[in-house]
């Protein structure tokens, strides 16, 4: 008997033992906690922003991906993705506080690239993101692997989603043509435009490190300019730093990387 006593006495020890040491689980995080998680882990204009902007910027997120769908496409889309898309959605508009895309209710996410009629299958798979017309009005299709690239990759000056966000905004005069109305105050709309067609000149003369692709019109100029200025803003300021001031007077206060 003694012996019995003594086991239930070392089991109940142990148990008091267990259960003392025992550390809870962790707490589950809220939507809204993983997103500013992700924000503040990934996005580099998020972290250069003041409390109070942060704020205002995690709120922006959260507004946006109530209105706008994510959907994956053969692919997962994970919440580093919806935040991502959001972001590169927020980021060009920051400086507007009242602005809300009235053009987009869907981004679809790819595996990869893909082809100018939507196949993920055969020849010509090289679109990373395109803005849809026609049947595909108001829809986005991105790259889920260009998307990723374009915020882990903190040296490049490219970012896919941002580059079709800023197609967005162009077109909300009704023209994508590289002169965005909605942003740009008439007075600078003519040192704006000549300014696009002198670079363009120097791009297509391999004059300038602006991505070649750039140069194909007057709408993609305005689009890789806009990544590279919120990708790389000082080497921007350095190199180009005509076109960074008219950029910043477009976007203004948008001048931390991303």
């Amino acid at each position: 008997m003694p012996d019995i006593i003594t086991l239930l006495a070392v089991l109940l020890v142990l148990a008091i033992v267990y259960f003392a040491l025992r550390k809870p689980p962790p707490a589950r995080q809220s939507p809204a906690e993983v997103q500013r998680a992700i924000l503040e882990e990934h996005i580099t204009f998020y972290q250069q922003l003041s409390n109070t902007e942060k704020e205002r910027f995690a709120a922006a997120v959260r507004r946006f991906l109530s209105k706008v769908r994510v959907t994956g496409v053969n692919t997962e889309v994970e919440p580093i993705d919806e935040v991502f898309v959001a972001a590169a959605a927020i980021i060009p508009i920051f400086a507007f506080k009242d602005w809300e895309y009235k053009d987009i209710n869907e981004v679809l996410l790819y595996p990869v690239h893909f082809s100018k009629d939507f196949r993920q299958d055969g020849d010509g798979r090289n679109v990373l993101g395109m803005v849809g017309t026609g049947a595909m009005e108001d829809i986005m299709i991105l790259s889920r692997q260009e998307l990723r690239n374009g915020f882990f990759n903190k040296t490049g000056r490219s970012n896919t989603a941002i580059h079709e966000f800023v197609h967005i905004i162009d077109k909300m005069d009704g023209d994508t043509d590289g002169w965005p109305e909605a942003l740009l105050p008439y007075a600078y709309a003519r040192p704006w435009l000549q300014h696009i067609y002198h670079d363009i000149r120097r791009v297509r003369a391999g004059k300038t490190d602006i991505d070649p692709y750039g140069a194909t019109s007057e709408a993609e100029f305005f689009a890789v300019v806009s990544e590279y200025f919120f990708k790389q803003p000082e080497r921007m300021q350095d190199k180009h730093p005509e076109l960074y001031k008219l950029l910043n007077d477009i976007f203004t206060p948008g001048t931390a990387g991303v």
